[in-house]
């Protein structure tokens, strides 16, 4: 054999040899930078995870702020009329921003309007509680009228998808006639229901509705211990969020007394003004 020949053959085994290593060498730098890539890509995605952790404890936080506190006076108002955008924006811009909203349930010609759903859907939507008012009778005597009256609040509530938990007050008036019979009734039949029972009244220590009520605890003391009771005593007259008077609501000592009528029929707006207790939003809508 010639040794150019020789040489030639060397060569070539060589480069046949050297191939395969080449190759294993880029395979494990591609390797290696792609494991890189994935540690890299991990790292990046961490700061996303933190930034959500944080967005949850902001939201925490804002929450923790909003607290309400039970033993702090809340201003509110309620009222008869439709709450239209109109009627809010004359609230807001003349007395202040309500935190709470008295409404009634079902119409009567001539008195009130009832709440609804829109209603609701736009309280809630301005951040405002809503406080609910029966006040489908002018007779507050008997029990079994008490069982029926709470009903057709029950049916009303129902009616307007209220959930459970939340209060329906008994709109008794001055000038009605009133006994312990229909305190127990309407005390009995919501206390069966999904809702709370709640009085509304001029809780006056002289009032007819007063000597009701404490023979309604003589006879059943659970009643004392779960009816709420929201006063329009004694009357002030109507103030702005602002000038608000330090809270003096009366009514029988020992009671669930939560809310404060104050100031009734505005000049501006159709509305009565209130001071209520940080402890009634667990029974607001």
């Amino acid at each position: 054999m010639k040794w150019g020949n020789f040489l030639l053959i060397f060569i070539s085994a060589l480069v046949l040899l050297l191939i395969p290593i080449f190759y294993l060498q880029s395979d494990s730098k591609e390797t290696s930078h792609n494991e890189n890539e994935v540690t890299t890509t991990s790292t990046n995605e961490q700061p996303d995870q933190t930034t959500e952790e944080n967005a949850n404890n902001d939201v925490g936080n804002e929450n923790a702020n909003t607290t309400i506190d039970p033993n702090t006076d809340y201003w509110g108002v309620d009222s008869a009329s439709y709450t239209t955008e109109e009627l809010y924006a004359c609230v807001n811009e003349n007395f202040g921003k309500p935190t709470v909203w008295g409404r009634y349930l079902g119409t009567i010609d001539g008195v009130s309007s009832g709440l609804t759903t829109e209603e609701v859907e736009y309280l809630h939507a301005n951040g405002v509680k809503i406080l609910l008012i029966n006040n489908q009778f002018n007779n507050a005597t008997g029990y079994e009228n008490g069982v029926e009256q709470a009903n057709i609040g029950i049916s009303l509530a129902g009616e307007l998808n209220v959930p459970e938990g939340v209060a329906i007050f008994a709109d008794i008036e001055p000038n009605y006639p009133v006994d312990s019979a229909f305190i127990q009734g309407w005390y009995d039949t919501m206390m069966a229901s999904p809702y709370e029972p709640g009085i509304y009244g001029v809780f006056s220590p002289d009032s007819a509705l007063v000597k009701a009520y404490q023979a309604a605890i003589n006879e059943n003391q659970d009643i004392q211990n779960k009816v709420i009771l929201w006063t329009a005593y004694p009357h002030i007259d109507v103030t702005t969020q602002a000038n608000a008077p330090v809270n003096e609501a009366g009514a029988p000592e020992g009671s669930l007394l939560y809310g404060w009528q104050y100031g009734i029929d505005a000049a501006t707006c159709n509305i009565d003004t209130n001071l209520f207790k940080g402890s009634l939003f667990d029974f607001l809508w």
